[in-house]
């Protein structure tokens, strides 16, 4: 297939003007100026000729399938069976994908679905974006979501729970490194969970086979344990105390140093946080985020879908939550792209338009480095070459 867009999203900030891709299966076999590519092309290659931008699919880095998004996900979650949660998992990422989501890193399940339904969207039976997908999140006995299966103790433990996950095909390896809101009665969301043996343990097993791990981790004294255990990502890094926020600066010097990647997972409706939590606390929770971007933290998108009033199109609205600390559009489309595709070990893989790459692509109207509500304006979504559009599939 032949691509050719007014502009192409080549590199960070950078437009190719009048430029055009060349599929061929599901990769990216060349991009240019479209004269050029345009004659690479033979006569029966089919051609979309397109007046917006043709950018790389986006990715959140952080979503639950199993949940729903509603006031109670874990009520719902606990009243499916395995079957019906399967189907209502095939919708959201269905509904992921019609958003422009290409690749999703799924951090916590039940009964393995999501790496079953990792593996039916590989096999093009549904569509949906690729799901990297972490299996049972590992955490303590009646720790955060213990409801999911992973409740460990000891060393032993956790090295089983991680080969079990890693022989199902999990790509990433979940860490519940402090407790969550989400789970009633269980430790609050600054307390550690796991001793420094078990989170070595954790660590060690997953890096033999080459996964990486990422850790959920509110409260900092959890942080700092996940940083020094050697985590490659921290999920939410909210520095939380039992009395407050505390940022460290050697633990933030270490992740910088580290390269550690940090997904917020900003909830779409992080307007409303102000509200939930008072303007006060709000306001000093969102600039310990600019805290960490100004510092050189490798910020990466999530949107925690699944989890209270968290849907599977809120990847825009989350974005902005970026644009309100003052980021550039570029960064953050960055965040949700080429770093992304980086934290989650796909960095050769996806994330760029570029030859030898998955034609992982988003055609939108508009100039999303000028405007990013600009990636709401989609007109049609690649994954692996293939083309989704909207409410319909082609």
């Amino acid at each position: 297939m032949l691509i050719t867009s007014r502009r192409v999203l080549v590199a960070p900030g950078q437009y190719l003007e009048d430029g055009a891709l060349l599929i061929k299966g599901d990769s990216i076999a060349a991009v240019g100026p479209r004269e050029e590519i345009e004659q690479q092309a033979g006569a029966d290659v089919p051609r979309v000729a397109f007046d917006g931008t043709l950018m790389p699919g986006l990715i959140d880095a952080h979503v639950h399938l199993a949940f729903d998004g509603s006031p109670d996900p874990v009520s719902t979650l606990e009243n499916s069976t395995d079957e019906a949660l399967f189907e209502d998992m095939r919708r959201r990422a269905e509904q992921l994908l019609h958003s422009g989501i290409t690749t999703a890193r799924d951090l916590g399940d039940r009964s393995g679905l999501a790496l079953r339904l990792a593996a039916t969207i590989n096999g093009g039976h549904v569509p949906g974006p690729r799901i990297v997908s972490a299996g049972t999140p590992l955490t303590t006995p009646g720790g955060h979501c213990h409801f999911l299966g992973g409740e460990v103790s000891g060393e032993d433990e956790v090295r089983d729970l991680v080969r079990r996950n890693l022989a199902a095909g999990a790509g990433v390896i979940k860490a519940m490194v402090t407790g969550g809101g989400l789970t009633k009665g269980g430790p609050a969301s600054h307390e550690s969970q796991f001793t420094a043996d078990e989170l070595a343990a954790l660590v060690d097993e997953a890096h033999k086979a080459g996964v990486p791990v990422a850790a959920h981790a509110h409260g900092t004294d959890g942080i700092a344990s996940a940083v020094e255990a050697g985590v490659d990502t921290i999920e939410h890094c909210t520095w939380m105390t039992d009395n407050g926020l505390d940022l460290r600066q050697d633990v933030l010097a270490e992740i910088i140093g580290r390269g550690i990647a940090v997904c917020p997972a900003v909830s779409p409706h992080w307007q409303m946080l102000p509200r939930i939590f008072g303007e006060a606390r709000a306001a000093a929770m969102f600039d310990l985020v600019r805290q960490m971007a100004d510092a050189g933290v490798r910020l990466v998108a999530g949107t925690d879908a699944g989890v209270q009033r968290a849907g599977f199109d809120g990847l825009v609205p989350a974005l902005a939550f970026y644009s309100h600390l003052g980021l550039a559009n570029s960064s953050i489309i960055d965040m949700a792209t080429s770093e992304a595709a980086a934290a989650l070990g796909l960095g050769s893989v996806t994330g760029r338009v570029a030859p030898g790459f998955r034609a992982d692509l988003l055609l939108v109207d508009g100039d999303p480095l000028a405007d990013l509500a600009a990636l709401k304006n989609i007109k049609a979504v690649f994954a692996s070459g293939r083309r989704y559009q909207p409410g319909a599939v082609e």
